[in-house]
């Protein structure tokens, strides 16, 4: 039995080792970013202004919002499938778009850190300062 299990293990490691990461990695980002999208809020912002602009102000707050929950719910499903199965192939993904969904009237920055952009002449830098917060649209530096 135990000389099984070694052989088992030693080929698992090998099987691993062969194939890459590149796949599993991406399939694992993935998963985290989409299994995130309530506390995002990304696919409800989304679909509101997008029925807002094509179907009226009226149906923005009700069917918008219904389109973007559906669509949530099923981003966040996929997301935690992705998240259970990422060391297992296929690494294609399962839901396009893959990326996260913003509406077309905010594109995301880095946030205002001194990681990301230090100032050491002014003592800090630009960037989002509240992106989880929907409707704060406010930047230090606007490029």
């Amino acid at each position: 039995m135990r000389l099984s299990l070694k052989i088992i293990v030693s080929s698992a490691v090998v099987a691993l080792f062969a194939t890459g990461c590149a796949g599993p990695e991406q399939k694992l980002g993935r998963g985290i970013n989409n299994s995130t999208e309530f506390l995002r809020m990304g696919e409800i912002r989304r679909s509101m202004e997008q029925t807002g602009i094509w179907d009226g102000p009226d149906a923005a707050y009700t069917t918008g919002f219904v389109k973007g929950f559906n669509r949530t719910l099923a981003r966040t499903g996929v997301g935690l499938y992705e998240l259970v199965t990422f060391p297992f192939p296929s690494y294609d993904p399962l839901f396009l778009p893959s990326d996260p969904v913003y509406p077309d009237s905010y594109r995301p920055r880095l946030l205002a850190d001194p990681i990301w952009g230090a100032d050491d002449a002014l003592g800090f830098s630009g960037g989002d300062i509240a992106p989880w917060v929907p409707g704060s649209r406010f930047h230090i530096f606007d490029y």
